[in-house]
């Protein structure tokens, strides 16, 4: 675990509710998609519809709760978001046919997207100069909650029962639970005062829209290791099933080693544009060499499988530092919960398109398809370093380094409602898993 992290009482609350919440969410992000389409028999293109319809229902769930955060106080409004998500978790388990499948996942994934623009204050407000570094940080200790989720869920996935599948959705609920009461030992944080001129900030913000976009497209990547090499992985190769749990171990194992690394390694946003060049890359072989998984003996399919994995999250490591960078040091301190809520936009959309092109792509298409989603991703990571050139551009970061911000130091007691006078903003990612997470990694 990072040993950034134990320095405060508040980080301290904020990486113990990650971690509840992560191993839960370990539990479901190594074998959510198994349990609809194995336990629950929903067809794939059904269970692909379905998430993103849900994906697409809570694309702008993200900006409004974000700016409710910035204007309302960001702890309760983070804690209801998890709150909803317990209970819509719990629901899984009535959901035996499509539409019941698509309201639970729906409030799920909404409250999922809502929760990571409620947490952005925080993190900003306890994260000191640099809360990329925090938030990198908050991202390796999710991943070790989300390893020993995996641990559980590789049972379940063995086993393969339904009954087996139900306890890993009641883990992932309880979780959810548990995360929200372990707030409350965080101090609250007094909201921002209201800026003067337009609203919705963000929204006018053309250069940000773009590497949100782009983002948006990058981030598809999450759903390779939860929805395509799940069930590429049983449906067209000779490896054994446990290895589902094995993929996903060695993403977590990897990423809480050298996330907060990698992070360190990006200090700027054009740092973060070249990180998702790299990343681009990286995915490309990644894709290649799950393709040609299919159809190997079994030593050589599981090789094969766990190097693109490897490869994988190093790309997974590149985007993520990446999006820590773009995301906080182009957002004003006074609306960094509206802010990262359009960035959320980014993940949404991955929720929204990316299981169903996965599963058309990767699963229809087969070894084709693998390629066509490793050249969506390179050229995405080709065009990110030019739609940060362009923000820079604009004139917009230089601005946003005076821009006033009410936040006070990480070390402090629990602030006041007076702004202090402004810091220069970090240059500067679901949830994800997520984080996820999202994606697992969007967490």
């Amino acid at each position: 675990m990072p040993r950034s992290l134990p320095d405060t009482r508040p980080r301290r609350a904020l990486a113990a509710s990650n971690f509840v919440n992560a191993v839960g969410s370990g539990l479901f992000l190594t074998a959510g998609v198994l349990y609809f389409t194995q336990a629950v028999r929903l067809p794939a293109a059904t269970v692909g519809l379905g998430l993103g319809i849900a994906g697409l229902l809570s694309l702008a769930v993200g900006i409004a709760v974000g700016h409710l955060a910035d204007r309302h106080g960001a702890r309760g409004v983070f804690m209801t978001t998890l709150t909803v998500q317990a209970l819509a978790t719990a629901a899984f388990v009535l959901a035996d046919s499509f539409w019941p499948f698509v309201l639970a996942v729906s409030a799920a994934t909404g409250a999922k997207a809502a929760g990571l623009a409620a947490r952005a204050p925080l993190i900003r407000h306890y994260g000191g100069d640099r809360p990329q570094e925090f938030r990198a940080s908050l991202r390796a200790v999710t991943n070790v909650g989300i390893s020993l989720g995996a641990l559980l869920a590789g049972w379940a996935v063995q086993v393969g029962t339904l009954g087996a599948y139900q306890v890993l959705v009641a883990g992932n609920a309880c979780a959810f639970a548990a995360s929200a009461a372990v707030l409350f030992l965080l101090p609250p944080v007094a909201p921002a005062p209201a800026a003067r001129g337009p609203r919705w900030i963000a929204l006018r913000d053309r250069p940000y829209l773009a590497l949100t976009a782009l983002d948006g497209i990058m981030a598809i990547q999450f759903k390779v290791l939860t929805v395509a090499i799940p069930l590429w992985l049983v449906g067209s190769t000779t490896a054994p099933h446990w290895l589902v749990s094995g993929t996903m171990l060695t993403n977590t194992v990897l990423v809480v080693a050298l996330q907060v690394r990698a992070s360190r390694g990006v200090g700027s946003p054009r740092a973060g544009g070249r990180a998702y060049r790299r990343a681009g890359a990286a995915f490309l072989v990644s894709c290649a060499l799950v393709s040609l998984s299919a159809g190997t003996p079994v030593a050589v399919a599981v090789a094969l499988l766990l190097t693109a994995v490897v490869v994988h999250t190093v790309g997974e490591l590149w985007h993520a530092a990446g999006g820590f960078e773009v995301s906080y040091a182009l957002a004003p301190p006074h609306a960094t919960g509206q802010y990262l809520g359009v960035f959320g936009l980014g993940a949404g959309l991955s929720e929204a398109l990316g299981p169903g092109l996965l599963i058309a792509l990767c699963i229809g298409w087969g070894r084709p398809g693998w390629f066509a989603v490793g050249a969506l991703f390179a050229v995405t990571g080709l065009l990110t370093p030019l739609a940060v050139r362009r923000a820079e551009r604009s004139g917009t970061y230089e601005k946003r380094e005076t821009t006033p911000s009410t936040q006070t130091p990480a070390n402090t007691t629990p602030p006041t409602t007076q702004p202090r006078p402004a810091i220069t903003p970090p240059a500067f990612h679901p949830p994800v898993s997520g984080a996820c997470s999202s994606s697992p990694s969007s967490s």
